[in-house]
Parts: C-alpha cells; sequence; structure tokens
C-alpha cells in the first residue's frame, strides 16, 4: 500500500498532511458539505429532531431505508403518529419525570408498508443557546434481527421449562387419578352415597385439568397480545401449577394476596414471569422450605415480592444478576432472568433483587396498575 494513503495504519501524528491537519479538532458542523452529506445518507443509525411537542424537525436520511418514508413524508408530523400506541404512555412518562436525561426505549415505528419495527431509540434533551428552545434528538436503529434471536431463546426457555415442570406434574396428577378409580371400584359394588363421591370425583377430575392446561399453556409460544388481566387470578394460576413442583423439594408456597387488582398485559408472557422466578426459588432451596407470593398494591403500580429462605444472593453477585447468561446453579443458562426482565421491560415494569436481612433473597416484580377504563 501507498506509504502516502490517508488510512495507512502506520502514520503517525506528525504524518499528517495539511489536508488532515485542516479537519483536525473540527465540529461535525464545520466538515465540508459533501462529507456532511455522505454521513447523512450512508449512517444505518435514523436520526431526527423533534419540539417538545413532538413535531419533526429533521430526519436523516435512513429514514427511507428503516421506514420506508421519504423526508418530505415525515416533516412536520407528530412523531407519535409513528409509535405504537401501547408504547406512547411509557414513553411520555419516562421523559416527563427526567426531562434531561438520556433515556432508551425499545417500542414499534410504523413502516410506511403497513407493519411495525422494533426499534431501539435514544433520546436526549438539548437547549438551543440561539433560539432559547429545547428539541429532543433522537437515534433509533433496527433491532429486528436482535428481537427475533430472543424469541427463539424465550421458546427454547419455555419448552425447556415445561419439560422440568413435568415430572412433579405427572406425580401430581397420579393421586387424584387414584382416587377416581378408588371410588370407581366402590361404586361398582353398589355403595350408598354415591352422589358425595360423584361430586369428590368432578373436584379430582377439575384439578387435572386445571394443572394440565395451565401446563399446556406454558408451553405455547409466548404472544404479545396485551389486555386487562386479573393479577389475582393469573397469580392463582401460577402457584397451583408450581405446587407440583414444589412438593417435590419439599417447599411451600404461600400467596398473599387481598384486593382484586387489574393489570394491562400479555397473560402468557406474565405468566412466565413468575413461573421462572417461583421455579428458581424452589431450585435454590435444597433443604425445602416456604415461598411467599407477597402483593403490595401501591395509587398506580403494585410490587409482587416472590419472598424465598434460600442461602441467599452475595452482594458481590447482586449487580450481576441481570446480566445475559449470568447464573449461580450449576447447570444453569442463565436464560430464565434474561427472558423475565425482557418480558417486563415491554411491559413498562422492573425487577428489583433484594437481599434479605436473616435468610434468602426476595424478588421483587413492579407494574403498572391498569386504569378502570384501559379495555
Amino acid at each position: 500500500m501507498n506509504k502516502n494513503h490517508h488510512l495507512n495504519a502506520g502514520k503517525t501524528s506528525s504524518d499528517h498532511s495539511s489536508d488532515d491537519v485542516y479537519f483536525l479538532g473540527r465540529e461535525l458542523k464545520d466538515l465540508p458539505n459533501p462529507i456532511l452529506k455522505w454521513v447523512d445518507e450512508e449512517c444505518f443509525t435514523l436520526i431526527t429532531v423533534l419540539t417538545v411537542t413532538g413535531e419533526i424537525l429533521y430526519v436523516s436520511s435512513a429514514m427511507h431505508s428503516l421506514l420506508g418514508y421519504s423526508k418530505k413524508d415525515i416533516l412536520h408530523k407528530h412523531a407519535f403518529d409513528y409509535i405504537l400506541k401501547d408504547d406512547i404512555p411509557y414513553i411520555l412518562k419516562k421523559l416527563e419525570k427526567e426531562p434531561d436525561k438520556k433515556h432508551t426505549f425499545m417500542c414499534r415505528l410504523h413502516h410506511q408498508s403497513g407493519h411495525y419495527l422494533w426499534v431501539e431509540m435514544r433520546v436526549i434533551r438539548v437547549s438551543d443557546d440561539q433560539d432559547g428552545h429545547d428539541y429532543f434528538v433522537t437515534f433509533i436503529r433496527d433491532i429486528t434481527e436482535k428481537k427475533e434471536a430472543e424469541e427463539i431463546l424465550v421458546r427454547s426457555e419455555k419448552m425447556s421449562v415445561a419439560g422440568q415442570l413435568a415430572a412433579g406434574i405427572a406425580h401430581e396428577i397420579r393421586n387424584p387419578i387414584t382416587s377416581l378409580k378408588g371410588f370407581l371400584q366402590l361404586m361398582n359394588t353398589g355403595i350408598e352415597g354415591k352422589e358425595q363421591y360423584l361430586k369428590i370425583m368432578a373436584d379430582e377430575i377439575e384439578k387435572i385439568e386445571h394443572i394440565t392446561s395451565e401446563l399446556l399453556f406454558i408451553s405455547k409460544p409466548l404472544t404479545d397480545d396485551h389486555h386487562r388481566e386479573s393479577l389475582n387470578e393469573l397469580l392463582d394460576d401460577v402457584c397451583t401449577l408450581m405446587q407440583s413442583q414444589a412438593r417435590l423439594h419439599d417447599v411451600q408456597i404461600m400467596l398473599n394476596q387481598s384486593d382484586e387488582i387489574f393489570i394491562n398485559c400479555d397473560r402468557s408472557q406474565i405468566k412466565q414471569v413468575f413461573i421462572n422466578i417461583i421455579k428458581n426459588a424452589i431450585e435454590v432451596m435444597e433443604d425445602g422450605g416456604t415461598i411467599q407470593v407477597i402483593v403490595i398494591k401501591h395509587d398506580q403500580h403494585v410490587d409482587i415480592d416472590i419472598v424465598d429462605e434460600g442461602p441467599g444472593i452475595p452482594d458481590e453477585l447482586l449487580d450481576k444478576i441481570n446480566e445475559p447468561f449470568f447464573t449461580t446453579k450449576k447447570n444453569g443458562t442463565g436464560l430464565g432472568l434474561m427472558i423475565t426482565n425482557q418480558i417486563l421491560t415491554k411491559h413498562k415494569g422492573e425487577l428489583t433483587v433484594i437481599r434479605n436481612k436473616t435468610r434468602g433473597t426476595t424478588f421483587r416484580v413492579t407494574l403498572p396498575i391498569s386504569d378502570e377504563n384501559e379495555r
């Protein structure tokens, strides 16, 4: 390669030509128009500038390759016209609460062809000293491939969990089946009081149906269909499903809830969150014990504490607990908590890990409470 080539890796700072010196220390606004034009057209990240009310003042050329719109289609429109309606309240809440902070959101943007595209959006509020106004500058990139890879991991983990629960559920179903066989034998002998036995048999069949339906439910692919759901019913279902696994490990699950609480969620995804956390709690309690599921209602959100009596998490590992693939279990993959965090982020919730003062760990799931009008 010619040693005078501008990209020569062997060049030292003293070898700069006069052209190089001309560009050193210059700001982006000072660069020649051909360079600025190239940056605008070739950058894969979509850059936008918005007023604080959401009017779009500038979009980079990546708009067309990312979302299919031309610049003239977008300019002076409102940014929220292109964001999925379900994602807007979360974005607004964060921007209003901490307006001067840099924020990163995962949301869905409307493509010109009609579908929605998953993107990562970084937003920062910038003040212009010249006109005295504030603006939002956003950097947006396509994360479709990342989301698809995550979905594959989720499906893999779901099938793994279903398989691990199957042994406990088979044991749980065997008991009512044994009872049913016994009652049928008694009834065949012509014993009196058949009505009472029929009621008991119906209850046992309902128990089997409930357990098997929950196992089938978690085996299905995750949907992305949000509805107003009863948190009480959801937790009842999860605890019923997990009781069989808990009994195999000499663990009791105690559910403490009172007021009826509704959340706006995808039922299958939020069930997966609690299944992952309770399953982890059961597995760390090698000597048995009790898992408490405690629901604490606040004005606009609800905390669901899953409190175990395991060995606890060392302080030096608490900060790593949410890292992808991090696990303290010998045969663990770390996928369970990673998936849990992804699901909670999509639901505008969060997971907090608290080391108990005496023994064990509390995993706190925080979710927004559904508005009564949110159906």
